[in-house]
């Protein structure tokens, strides 16, 4: 790397180009230089110059994805060549803590199936990653100091959990390359990462360093910043989607302020990668006692917003995590089942992006209630054509008028659906399911997916 011409780390030895695309090359050199690029895969050649600050950008179409190791050599006078680059599907993981959270967890935080996770690492033929440090800056930087790594026992440990069981899955269904950029923060809310323009103009959130420093004495909560710092370098790299694990930082947010704020997110990210619509998969936060408490409902309304979220932005999925919370885990921020979030990531893009619609990759969710004397009807959409179980159904809560909710007893039938009665609620009005902050459900659909918490008193 003696030579002239500079390049981003992003774009170094390892890197995983996206398949089948035009996809971008860039750097610096001295303004007006010409850069000319060549590929070992095609002999069509490809130059830019370098404009006033010194910097160029160069599309390569790559060919289909393959373990063939290729190479780039990058030449203004006096050439460098990148290697063991391999063409395949690159997928961004990006969020606060749970989707940082690496294989090998955080202190007092394990992932589960550790040592499973990484003596099986040397099946994970063709996972690489690149994890940019968490920075925070003031203005948008343009480089990060990153490698990319390949997957295997020994740099397997420090990849997100999340990601890397996304990866594992969507690697062996299709038996292709994958990358993933990790660009996230822990305890970062969706502010974090939104663009100065937009912060002025939908927020009212602090744009001075002082006033972010006075206002937020944990460097997370900050706006800006980490968007600045961490996410901003890797906007011109070629990517097939973003996966998304967030929403703890913004427990406590009235109304419908975090689903728009992270729809203005999304918009923000496909403007700024200008690749179209790129897919958009989420993560439901999972049970945990917010505020000091199982039963108050701050963080059942975040999962609330979550579900509109998915409604109301294009091209997204979200995946439900009411049951990857064991019963001991209420004060565990980070839950020690993250194979089944990636592999459920996984679900949707292999349904949605890749072809496979035979993967039911969707949970089930409220449809409409239907009530009769003492009983409560339940249909649900989305359960392919059935549910997990018929007796004992946990979760469930019904009120009367008096807006109490009580335990309720529930079992399918499937003529009927999910039938809901409760001795102490003679005339029910509401029906809740897992809607508090810490309340594990049973009720998975034909797939065995966790049916999404919902309330039907929306109004109170």
């Amino acid at each position: 790397a003696q030579a002239k011409v500079r390049l981003p780390h992003l774009v170094g030895d390892g890197m995983i180009v996206q398949q089948n695309a035009d996809a971008r090359l860039w750097g610096w050199d001295k303004p007006g230089k010409m850069v000319n690029v060549t590929v070992s895969w095609s002999s069509e050649k490809f130059s830019a110059k370098t404009d006033d600050n010194g910097r160029w950008l160069v599309n390569v179409k790559t060919p289909a994805a393959s373990y063939t190791p290729l190479s780039i050599t990058f030449d203004d006078g006096e050439q460098t060549t990148i290697n063991n680059v391999l063409s395949g599907e690159v997928w961004v993981c990006a969020g606060q803590s749970n989707m940082e959270m690496p294989v090998r967890g955080f202190s007092n935080c394990p992932v589960e199936g550790y040592n499973e996770v990484v003596t099986d690492a040397m099946n994970s033929k063709g996972i690489h990653y690149a994890k940019v440090p968490s920075t925070m800056r003031m203005t948008p930087q343009e480089d990060a100091q990153c490698k990319w790594e390949t997957v295997d026992p020994n740099t397997v440990s420090e990849c997100s959990a999340t990601g890397y069981f996304f990866a594992r899955v969507v690697n062996r269904a299709l038996n292709i390359p994958v990358g993933l950029i990790l660009a996230n923060k822990g305890g970062s809310r969706v502010e974090s990462w939104l663009t100065k323009e937009n912060l002025k103009k939908y927020t009212d959130e602090p744009l001075d360093s002082m006033a972010m420093v006075k206002k937020y004495n944990r460097d997370y909560y900050r706006p800006l910043l980490w968007g600045n710092g961490t996410f901003n370098p890797i906007l011109n790299y070629t990517v097939k989607g973003i996966l998304f694990y967030q929403g703890c930082s913004n427990v406590g947010d009235p109304g419908n302020r975090y689903s728009d704020r992270l729809k203005l997110l999304v918009e923000q990210w496909r403007q700024q990668f200008g690749l179209g619509e790129i897919p958009f998969y989420f993560v439901q936060i999972a049970p945990y006692y917010y505020d000091d408490d199982v039963n108050k409902t701050s963080g059942a309304l975040l999962r609330e917003q979550q579900v509109r979220a998915s409604d109301i932005i294009p091209n997204s999925g979200l995946v439900c995590t009411n049951d990857l919370a064991y019963p001991y885990e209420t004060q565990q921020i980070h839950p020690t089942q993250k194979r089944q979030v990636g592999e459920r990531l996984a679900y949707l893009a292999l349904n949605k992006n890749y072809g496979m619609k035979n993967i039911l990759c969707e949970s089930p969710r409220f449809k409409d209630l239907r009530i009769s004397n003492d009983t409560c009807y339940v249909h649900l959409k989305n359960d392919y054509d059935g549910i997990s179980r018929y007796e004992d159904l946990q979760g469930f809560e019904v009120a009367g008028a008096d807006k109490v909710f009580h335990k309720a007893n529930a079992y399918y039938y499937w003529t009927k659906g999910i039938i809901i009665t409760c001795p102490e609620v003679k005339q029910p009005v509401a029906v809740r399911y897992c809607f508090r902050n810490f309340q594990l459900g049973n009720v998975k659909n034909q797939a065995g997916l966790p049916l999404f918490p919902f309330r039907t008193d929306l109004n109170n």
